[in-house]
């Protein structure tokens, strides 16, 4: 694995342990708010209306927040949102604190937690071409994978050991604490200022952002791409009926693990990924192993040969993670970039969500293993149509592409001055 980034920039490194602290303790929210809520209410409707409350703050957050990006430092933005997170974290365990525990507080910090989540996430993602070189931007991607992968197997276990054991109040409290220390990381990041001439956060500079995207087909297919796998082969919402169809109800935690262990593998091998420049073409290709892997899941009926699946299709989303991650980060344009990071925050967010709705509805209909497999097949179906129908993605080639070579000679040229004033040492 390529550690030139950590190796090379004390930001990143800074940036990319903040990030693994914060994601531990969000673990732990992650499964003890629905536990919480499960004690207080009894009620499954209580338990899944979390989702509905923080979608809204992530769709208008998320846009809103890309343009701050552009218009603020960044590094303020990174580190008042994380601020605003820890006290949200602090909301719960008062509340768990309480004689009589409240329900409403869960909902309006779940809600702020996602809006605080969703304006820094942009900026976050502006953050990391900044701080490695263009030659290091898979890399840093790939490094940035092995975190969230590790995250997604290891915290959930322990977030339900600490949970069950020493009770959900204490997940809330170490959860605090992580935000303490991440808080105190960021702190150390060097100031990141807009440019000179950045454009002020309003409504127009989101259209400005919107339009820029508009007339890059490559863009756009990214997107596209990651919206329609999601959307046709998420499965995850009907992993226990799936795990039940196939009388392997212990299996069921293993589905949930196999696509970060998918993507743990071809991060932690993922040297070769420097190498490529073709981007679109891995995207496509990618993206359409998700769907087939995924096709596979539904079709097989036995559940290690369904689990290798979903490892193999966690694999194949990684890979495309890795090169949408690249060709963002060495084409958009810096003044533009945190705008574009709501755009992309969307993209991969939204989708999940409505494949959720999509799974239940057609598992309902044609039946729960019908629902993976075709969803798999339309995925690939799909994909294959957007590749056709947005053909810069398919051609798109680093070594080439007028804008990463803009946006590279751009940052050589900024970064000359700061060399010039070098101090050299004399004789």
């Amino acid at each position: 694995m390529d550690l030139t980034p950590w190796r090379g920039s004390r930001d990143f490194r800074l940036l990319w342990t903040a990030g693994a602290v914060t994601l531990f303790g969000s673990f732990l929210t992650m499964v003890a708010l629905p536990l919480e809520l499960k004690a207080l209410t009894g009620s499954t409707l209580a338990v899944g209306a979390v989702g509905a409350v923080e979608l809204g703050p992530l769709v208008v957050c998320g846009l809103w927040g890309g343009a701050l990006a552009d218009a603020w430092d960044r590094r303020r933005i990174v580190l008042r949102t994380e601020a605003v997170q820890g006290l949200c974290s602090l909301g719960l365990v008062v509340d768990t604190l309480l004689p009589h525990p409240a329900v409403w507080p869960l909902y309006l910090v779940a809600a702020c937690s996602s809006a605080a989540s969703a304006l820094q996430r942009p900026s976050i993602d502006a953050l990391t071409p900044q701080l490695v070189g263009r030659d290091q931007q898979t890399a840093a991607a790939a490094l940035n994978s092995v975190r969230w992968s590790v995250g997604a197997i290891v915290g959930p276990a322990l977030a339900g050991l600490i949970a069950t054991t020493a009770g959900i109040g204490v997940a809330f409290e170490v959860d605090l604490a992580t935000f303490v220390v991440s808080v105190l990381l960021l702190a150390r990041l060097r100031p990141v200022p807009p440019a000179p001439d950045a454009e002020r956060a309003s409504v127009g500079s989101l259209v400005t952002g919107l339009r820029y995207a508009r007339g890059r087909p490559d863009l756009l297919g990214s997107y596209a791409v990651d919206i329609a796998a999601m959307l046709f082969a998420m499965p995850v919402a009907v992993f226990p009926f799936l795990a039940e169809r196939l009388h392997a109800a212990w299996a069921l935690g293993l589905m949930y693990a196999s696509f970060a262990v998918g993507s743990l593998l071809v991060s932690v091998t993922s040297a070769w990924a420097s190498r490529v420049h073709r981007y679109g073409r891995w995207i496509v290709a990618a993206a359409c192993c998700w769907g087939a892997a995924i096709a596979g899941a539904g079709l097989l009926g036995d559940v290690w040969a369904v689990l290798a699946c979903l490892v193999l299709a966690g694999g194949a989303d990684m890979v495309s993670g890795l090169f949408r991650a690249s060709l963002w980060n060495s084409t958009i344009p810096d003044e533009l970039r945190g705008r574009l990071a709501g755009v992309e925050l969307l993209s991969y967010s939204v989708g999940p969500q409505l494949a959720s709705v999509r799974a239940g509805w057609t598992a309902a209909a044609m039946g729960v293993r019908t629902s993976v497999w075709a969803g798999g097949v339309a995925c690939v179906v799909g994909v294959g149509a957007l590749a056709l129908a947005l053909p810069g993605l398919w051609r798109f080639d680093a070594r080439s592409d007028p804008h990463a070579l803009a946006l590279a000679a751009h940052r050589a040229a900024a970064a000359e001055p700061a060399c010039d004033e070098v101090p050299t040492a004399s004789a």
